[in-house]
């Protein structure tokens, strides 16, 4: 019976979300359980590509991508895959009719890691977040709305600041792996090898608008969401809490990370304040 590789599918995208992402799990465990899957549906999609471009350094990466997108158009137009986590992403694609061109972008993006090591000026900048971050807040935007495009429109430049704000912290969490490892250079006119308290600045302050837009949307969701997109902004501000407090030269030497124990305990705080009607 198709349903049983169905139910397998949804466990494999399941399954990568809780292996690739502590703390996106946990957030997305905070969803309800009629949305839940779908998210997971979503991640599981997203990070297979991203993985392609960022881990697969002995094999060849185009290759590989070429053969993964083409492998996802046949999926969304056949509505099945024989790859599971690609079946599970197609059935979430149709079900909430999530536009064609997100994933086109978000694609597209994904593409540009494979020889673009550096962004010179805000608008590749701009281009690259879009795609990589913003179009999968739209994905999960389609599922937390169920369908309702005028709440999905209402919404959407909230959606979308999040996911930037989400990607411009793992990009400042993330400088020592990105530059070292891949060597990428993601913020247009930062000079990271001399990165100072001046730029730093600068980008948390970008990240804090961002923020502030996004937590517009957040008191806007359906209840379903709110609780789960909350938790998961409450962590990413903490993150970007201590960068802010790290001197720049140990973001570049050291991945900043927030502790087991402090999640937890945003966790916590997290439930105690949308319970006594604080998100708000």
């Amino acid at each position: 019976m198709k349903t049983i590789f169905d139910e397998v599918s949804y466990d494999c995208s399941k399954i990568v979300t809780q292996s690739y992402s502590t703390s996106f799990s946990l957030a997305t465990k905070m969803l309800a359980p009629s949305i839940r899957p779908d998210i997971y549906n979503i991640y599981g999609f997203v990070r297979f590509a991203d993985e392609i471009v960022d881990s697969f350094h002995d094999y060849d990466k185009r290759k590989l991508f070429d053969a993964f997108e083409k492998d996802m158009e046949q999926a969304l137009a056949d509505k099945i895959s024989l790859n599971p986590i690609l079946n599970a992403f197609q059935y979430t694609y149709h079900k909430y009719e999530i536009p064609h061109h997100l994933v086109e972008s978000f694609m597209k993006s994904m593409r540009m890691d494979l020889t673009k090591k550096s962004y010179e000026t805000f608008e590749e900048y701009r281009e690259y977040i879009y795609g990589s971050a913003d179009v999968v807040g739209l994905m999960c935007l389609c599922v937390f709305v169920k369908g309702d495009k005028e709440k999905y429109d209402a919404l959407k430049e909230s959606a979308m600041a999040l996911g930037s704000a989400f990607q411009k912290v793992n990009f400042l969490r993330d400088l020592k792996a990105d530059y070292e490892g891949l060597n990428r250079s993601y913020f247009p006119n930062t000079d990271l090898m001399q990165l100072d308290e001046v730029s730093k600045k600068c980008i948390v302050d970008e990240i804090k608008a961002d923020f502030a837009l996004g937590y517009s949307g957040i008191i806007q969701l359906p209840e379903q969401a709110k609780f789960g997109v909350y938790t998961a902004y409450r962590y990413y501000k903490k993150l970007l809490q201590k960068l802010q407090s790290t001197p720049p030269l140990e973001i570049k030497n050291t991945r900043i990370r927030v502790p087991n124990y402090q999640k937890l305990g945003l966790l916590a705080q997290s439930y105690v304040n949308y319970k006594l009607q604080l998100v708000q």
